[in-house]
């Protein structure tokens, strides 16, 4: 019962987080640039970048004593690599993600009415910086292993309880802060799979970049955190 509790936490956290940050994005996006793929503004990055944040903060202080408040196959795989996660419940919370995203992406295109955009990342054509695909990957890569680091960081000791989650949210503004230009930001591949499965279309096809960039960088962090607890024990 209690490992069910857990997947129902993620389902939903992951949910929030998709219609928190990808229902801002759409949203800023369709007021100041008209609907489709605007090129972002300062605003709108700062908009956009504290959505997905708060999102996180306020899921890390309401489901963070059920699940761990992971909401992200990359922060689930880095905790699995760190040897914080037990392979049974990494398959469970990256199964429950995935369907929570795909049932926030499924909420945006009820209450915008169109899945012509749902927050779905990109590159080429669809990044405002019309970066390639290797350049994107690269992006994810070091912006997943940052996020996944810290909240490896952050999250090992029983003291830091009160103040991670405003940590980790901290850090997720500071990455779309970076990478919105970029991509959009992903460093979730659940994030990136429920507007893009959607959604269709070149969001569809450019997704591999975004499942399978975050996971090399969350492999990356669960590695060094590993190795950098082991050297200070």
């Amino acid at each position: 019962m209690n490992s069910i509790k857990k997947y129902i936490a993620e389902f939903i956290g992951t949910g929030v987080l998709v219609v928190g940050g990808c229902g801002t994005a759409v949203a800023v996006n369709t007021v100041t640039h008209g609907f489709g793929g605007p090129t972002p503004t300062a605003a709108t990055i700062i908009a956009i970048s504290l959505a997905f944040g708060l999102s996180i903060v306020a899921m890390a202080y309401s489901i963070g004593n059920v699940s761990g408040c992971h909401i992200n196959p990359a922060v689930s795989l880095g905790m699995l690599v760190s040897g914080k996660m037990k392979v049974k419940d990494f398959f469970g919370y990256i199964i429950a993600q995935f369907l929570g995203a795909t049932a926030g992406a499924a909420g945006l295109w009820l209450v915008f009415g169109s899945n012509q955009s749902l927050g779905a990342n990109g590159y080429g054509d669809s990044s405002a910086l019309h970066i390639g695909a290797v350049g994107a990957g690269i992006v994810e890569v070091v912006l997943t292993f940052i996020f996944v680091l810290l909240i490896l960081g952050v999250t090992s000791k029983a003291e830091n309880s009160k103040i991670a989650g405003l940590v980790i949210g901290l850090t997720l503004v500071f990455v779309h802060l970076i990478g919105i230009a970029f991509t959009g930001t992903s460093v979730n591949p659940a994030r990136s799979f429920g507007p893009a499965i959607l959604q269709g279309g070149v969001a569809l096809r450019q997704l591999y970049v975004f499942i399978i960039a975050p996971l090399v960088g969350a492999v990356i962090a669960g590695l060094v955190h590993k190795f950098l607890i082991a050297e200070k024990s």
